[in-house]
């Protein structure tokens, strides 16, 4: 009885100890920007299949915009090009 006891909390111990590795692991992307260089150049609206706008704070000073293409690929996106301007406006409207 005391080995399955000690067996349990072993388990219980690791599932949260990786549980919390990969929170913290999360936490350490989260907290820096996403975005090294930015695209200024026009993408088509076909080739895009999804946009992400996230605002500055306290974890990147900067705007930023992703873009998700058809192909898989995600391209930030330089954030005071006039194109960029009317797609964040498109979704903000939305």
């Amino acid at each position: 009885m005391n080995g399955k006891l000690v067996a349990v909390l072993a388990l219980f111990l690791i599932s949260a100890s990786m549980s919390q590795g990969m929170s913290l692991a999360r936490m350490a992307t989260e907290l820096r920007c996403q975005c090294i260089a930015t695209h200024s150049k026009f993408i088509p609206p076909k080739s895009i299949q999804d946009v992400k706008l996230t605002q500055s704070g306290p974890h990147c000073k900067n705007v930023e915009v992703i873009a998700t293409l058809k192909d898989g690929r995600e391209v930030c996106l330089e954030p005071t090009a006039p194109w960029v301007q009317l797609i964040i406006k498109a979704i903000l409207a939305k």
